[in-house]
């Protein structure tokens, strides 16, 4: 799907609002867009499965190659494949700026860390894909922190009030540590991750 499609059609498309501004408009119409969208039109096994990759796929902003390398990795390790692919995805370093309340979509995450203003470690890091380990620290560069959006971060805009329980974050230092690798049922992700394991294993 392309990238460049107006956010709340991609929205209604998927079934999901992807961003904090899209729910309004998916509330409202919370169906497909164009003159079908209203239709209830029996959909096949594949589709479903199908959609269900694309939604997973929309909410981290990645492209297939993404998705399909962190499913390949998933299989490979020793717990539930379907939710070893949302826990490899969750510690993405824009997935987790987001989490931190450091940014406000998933969008701007990205644009945050290619921008370089995240360090890891004490060291810039500008690949959102990056995978973070427990214990690893993320930090708002020092230059960074002055402009306007981190100020809004830091003031806790984003946050909604509490950050990811697996996050030990310091919202006014703009600085976070990823305490553990997180439980499927705490990532903020609409998805039957099943479905995307048969899509791949069929």
């Amino acid at each position: 799907m392309n990238q460049s499609r107006p956010k709340v059609r991609r929205s209604r498309a998927l079934g999901i609002p992807l961003t904090p501004k899209d729910v309004k408009y998916f509330e409202r119409r919370p169906f497909p867009p164009g003159q079908h969208g209203r239709a209830r039109p029996k959909v096949s096994d594949y589709k479903v499965r199908l959609l269900e990759k694309q939604r997973l796929k929309a909410q981290y902003n990645i492209r297939e190659g993404q998705l399909r390398a962190a499913f390949d990795r998933a299989v490979r390790r020793p717990g539930k494949t379907g939710e070893e692919l949302i826990v490899d995805l969750e510690t993405r370093l824009d997935a987790l700026v987001l989490r931190a309340g450091f940014a406000r979509t998933i969008y701007q995450a990205r644009q945050v860390v290619t921008h370089q203003h995240v360090n890891v470690n004490g060291r810039r890091v500008d690949r959102p894909s990056a995978r973070l380990r427990p214990g690893d620290v993320i930090e708002i560069a020092e230059r960074s922190r002055p402009k306007t959006p981190f100020q809004i971060a830091a003031a806790g805009a984003h946050a909604g009030g509490r950050t990811a329980p697996y996050l030990d974050t310091d919202l006014p230092g703009l600085r976070t540590r990823l305490i553990r690798l997180p439980l499927r049922q705490e990532v903020p992700v609409l998805c039957d991750e099943q479905l995307i394991v048969e899509f791949y294993s069929r």
